[in-house]
């Protein structure tokens, strides 16, 4: 039996101390916010149901074409397709084994300074940091930034990707990208953290935000490249006006000295992943907005985790609006769920308060049989919750302006829920080690509490405003279930299954912290899991899901991980799941972000259905420092977001600790990836 993979380093979920302290804020070392007594998944034991009762009771999610059972019982097998012949006129090529879609030799851990990929794949960097992308925009020049031209160029840490068809332009796209946060100390020669300049943070504005860009496909490979100043070309940042719409539009906690009408707002902030909707547009979550707002004083404040104190920005000291001293309700205005419509580059993104106000990793929707959007959300903070929003409106089909503009509308009008789950098993059978319980599975029921509708408030004490803007207090109120960092959230397109990454949380366990449950069941959780529901009767507009961890990560040979049920001994090590996207094929693609078992971050393949089930396949790796971001899988290429490289601790412009992705001497930029089958075929089959 070989030896575990080594754990690395004491930080907290496995990045660098400079991750931390820029990305976050350095959330892992301040307080929990969430101190309500709220049991934790798995602390109420279903004393009704047994465990087959509520897989009976979860009914059965809808069957794919290869005929895909229901969540609680054994899942058929699938017929795989014959091998690709490979090359006209040439051999047969070998093709690796695996689900269909996941035939590639799979990447083995590694720490090299690059982006590693399968044998007989080929890869480009599409679009860097600083890149001009609209009218006017100056080449990039690291030592000659200023804000005027970094507003018109791609902006900094590129986390969430989605291409969209682009009609009447052969062979184009619309690449829209979130870029999350800004790193100073890598981005500016000579920075002094203790007194940047007015200059450094307009750029850093600026570099904050949103990108759309078209990008071209090279005919014979899956190579992208940008299309410099096309028309629909666009840049949001941490200035650019949006609106807010929905219920709490208006509110008295969103009016500020600049917006007395609590209706506009500048900027979007820390955009992480999000989601791309069935009538064209994006969408984007706000997440750890909290770190750049100075001397919160409120008790809703410290549920944001918003300090008492200065910034490590400093902003404050150049727009009162990021002092809460001055400027209270500024903070109320982020932390939302932004839709951009990436086809009108004239229009104004929105703020959907109908989607409550939390640290928004992702929001992807699906819908339901009469056209509906249900949208799947989660709270990126240790022992914090999962929600879904369930629209009144359907969906118009169609392109047509009326169809449009009645779309953009449709996130505006519904309810907001909160998850709360239990398991099905004795409380007695989790000591915190990852053991299976004695019915061989992690699983369990749930139900979905409301909390507000339109101007109705559900939540007891709470108007409908206090429900949106406070989300978190209201999920407290009502017994929501804590869960470990819920991340980016899928529902399966051929299943309807949902998927939730939860990405890790080392403070269970701790004394005073919850311990394990059965749908959190390792104490000092550095690895994290994946959970599976499926909503009752397969109805997303329902009340109540079955749910079971579908993968519990770390190395293989660590008895505590779980695959599902598929040979350990055939799956790659993986860590700290973060976004998550899928295949044509049915297959969840699965991006890391801190990578306790000393190799880089990367992306990964996983057989959802069939007798392949839980066969988990490495992808790639990513650079020194780096996060893997924005997964897009297409039938010919791949698409990651290479965030933050180079961020290690010691790290900066002057001593940088990468030299991706233009080789030495040369700036660490973000970037993203393309990759593709160099014989032109599809990926992975």
């Amino acid at each position: 039996m070989r030896e575990l993979l080594p754990l690395i380093g004491s930080h907290p979920g496995g990045r660098s101390a400079l991750t931390c302290r820029y990305r976050c804020g350095d959330a892992c070392f301040q307080e929990t916010p969430n101190t309500s007594d709220n049991e934790y998944a798995g602390d109420i034991i279903a004393g009704a149901l047994s465990r087959r009762s509520v897989m009976r009771a979860a009914a059965v999610v809808t069957v794919a074409a290869a005929g895909t059972a229901a969540l609680g019982g054994p899942a058929a097998p699938r017929a795989d397709a014959a091998p690709l012949a490979g090359r006209p006129g040439g051999r047969p090529k070998p093709t690796p084994s695996g689900a269909r879609g996941l035939r590639f030799a799979a990447v083995a851990p590694n720490k090299d300074d690059k982006v590693t990929i399968p044998e007989g794949y080929g890869q480009n960097v599409v679009i860097r940091w600083g890149e001009p992308i609209l009218r006017g925009a100056p080449a990039f020049d690291p030592d000659k930034q200023s804000a005027k031209a970094q507003a018109k160029q791609f902006g900094y840490n590129n986390d969430f990707l989605s291409l969209l068809p682009l009609k009447g332009e052969r062979g184009r796209q619309v690449l829209v990208a979130n870029h999350e946060y800004t790193d100073e100390i890598l981005m500016f020669r000579g920075y002094d953290p203790a007194n940047p300049t007015r200059e450094q943070v307009e750029i850093a504005w600026a570099a904050h935000g949103l990108s759309v860009v078209v990008v071209q496909e090279e005919n014979r490979t899956g190579r992208l490249t940008p299309v410099n100043r096309h028309p629909l070309n666009r840049r949001l940042t941490a200035t650019s006006e949006f609106r807010v719409t929905g219920p709490a539009a208006g509110s008295p906690l969103l009016r500020t000295s600049a917006d007395r009408t609590g209706s506009r707002v500048l900027g979007t902030l820390n955009n992480c992943a999000g989601g791309t909707t069935p009538w064209g547009t994006t969408l984007h979550g706000e997440e750890n907005f909290n770190q750049y707002f100075a001397n919160g004083s409120s008790d809703t404040d410290k549920r944001y985790g918003i300090g008492t104190a200065g910034t490590e920005r400093k902003w404050e000291r150049f727009d009162k609006r990021f002092d809460l001293a001055q400027e209270p309700n500024e903070a109320h205005r982020f932390g939302w769920v932004v839709e951009l419509d990436p086809y009108d580059p004239d229009s104004t993104p929105r703020k959907r308060t109908a989607l409550g106000r939390f640290k928004h990793e992702a929001a992807q929707p699906r819908l339901t049989s009469d056209g509906r959007p249900v949208v799947y959300m989660g709270d990126d903070e240790r022992f914090d919750y999962f929600y879904k929003f369930v629209s009144s409106k359907r969906m118009k089909k169609g392109d047509s302006r009326a169809a449009r503009e009645h779309n953009l509308t449709l996130l505006d009008e519904g309810t907001l829920y909160v998850a709360k789950l239990t398991g099905d098993s004795p409380a007695a059978e989790f000591d915190g080690t990852g053991r299976l319980p004695s019915d061989g599975e992690f699983d369990g029921s749930g139900v979905w509490i409301p909390l507000a509708t339109g101007d109705t408030s559900h939540v007891p004490g709470m108007t409908a405003d206090e429900v949106y803007v406070f989300t978190r207090l209201a999920g407290d109120k009502v017994g929501a279930t804590k869960m470990d960092r819920p991340e980016d959230v899928e529902p399966s397109p051929r299943t309807g299954r949902v998927y939730i990454a939860l990405t890790n949380n080392t403070d269970r366990g701790k004394v005073g912290k919850a311990g394990a449950d059965e749908a959190n069941p390792r104490n000092a959780n550095k690895h994290g899991q994946i959970l599976e529901l499926a909503e009752h009767w397969d109805d997303p507009a329902g009340d109540g899901f079955a749910w079971r961890l579908f993968l519990v990560a770390g190395d293989p040979e660590d008895p505590s991980t779980y695959f599902s049920g598929f040979p350990k001994e055939k799956v790659s090590p993986i860590s700290c799941p973060d976004n998550v996207a899928f295949d044509d094929h049915g297959n969840l693609w699965i991006s890391t972000d801190g990578n306790q078992l000393g190799s880089h971050d990367g992306l990964f393949g996983v057989a959802t259905q069939g007798e392949r089930r839980g066969e988990l396949k490495q992808f790639l790796t990513v650079p020194t420092g780096a996060e893997t971001c924005g997964p897009v899988i297409q039938d010919r290429r791949v698409l990651v977001a290479v965030q933050h490289p180079g961020e290690v601790d010691g790290a900066s412009v002057e001593k940088p600790a990468s030299a991706w992705p233009d080789g030495p001497g040369r700036i660490v930029r973000p970037s993203v990836v393309a990759v593709w089958r160099k014989d032109g075929g599809d990926v992975g089959v």
